[in-house]
């Protein structure tokens, strides 16, 4: 039953077809430029598809050139920061915090200071605590280094907005974790660069853990 009825389709087939050509035949007068219609439209759509996908290539391109040459000028700016003591860096730390309008900035420069290194105060009066680590680039900041911070920025320093910076590419999932939950705020190597380039400290606030406080009047 199964082959008879396939041949009877086929055979069903056979004569649509050939109806359908002698149809063709008889109004080709009318066929004929539908036809070419449909043709012309499909190699237009093609051409416009691959035009479109070759424009998205270029703008993909052009998005990595741009990432890969911004990370490669971040990293110029920080051959400069890498040479430093951690000394140095604390106070160069500081310098950037002056430059985007911070006042009474104070440098630790000691150890003990209680993960206090720079202290400040932003322009809208909030009080500004920084733990600045010159850490070597591929280390990590743990999550025991964020817990010390956390247990002095604000219970022992009364930080409106804490800091931690580091010259080290990361932060541990945990050290990050803990640092959005606790609300501080985690800058590493490449926002590190990004500020050193010229981005202002209010801009990198909300970026890595949200960095809030309470507004104060400027002092």
């Amino acid at each position: 039953m199964r082959k008879r009825t396939r041949r009877q389709l086929r055979g069903w087939g056979a004569v649509a077809a050939m109806a359908a050509a002698v149809w063709v035949a008889g109004n080709w007068a009318i066929v004929w430029p539908v036809l070419v219609t449909v043709l012309a439209a499909a190699v237009l759509g093609t051409a416009a598809w691959g035009l479109v996908r070759a424009h998205r290539h270029a703008v993909d391109g052009e998005r990595t050139w741009r990432a890969q040459e911004e990370a490669k000028a971040r990293e110029l700016s920080m051959a400069e920061v890498d040479a430093l003591s951690w000394q140095d860096f604390e106070k160069y730390v500081a310098d950037l915090c002056r430059r985007d309008g911070c006042t009474r900035v104070v440098v630790s420069g000691k150890s003990g200071d209680l993960g206090a290194d720079v202290v400040g105060y932003l322009a809208d009066g909030r009080k500004l605590v920084i733990q600045a680590k010159k850490y070597a680039p591929e280390r990590s900041v743990s999550s025991p280094d964020m817990q010390k911070f956390v247990g002095t920025a604000r219970p022992e320093h009364g930080a409106d907005v804490a800091l931690y910076v580091t010259t080290c590419r990361a932060f541990t999932r945990a050290a990050l974790d803990l640092a959005v939950r606790q609300n501080i705020v985690a800058l590493h190597r490449d926002l590190l660069g990004s500020w050193v380039k010229g981005a202002h400290l209010e801009t990198l606030i909300p970026l890595n853990g949200s960095g809030g406080g309470a507004r104060r009047p400027p002092a």
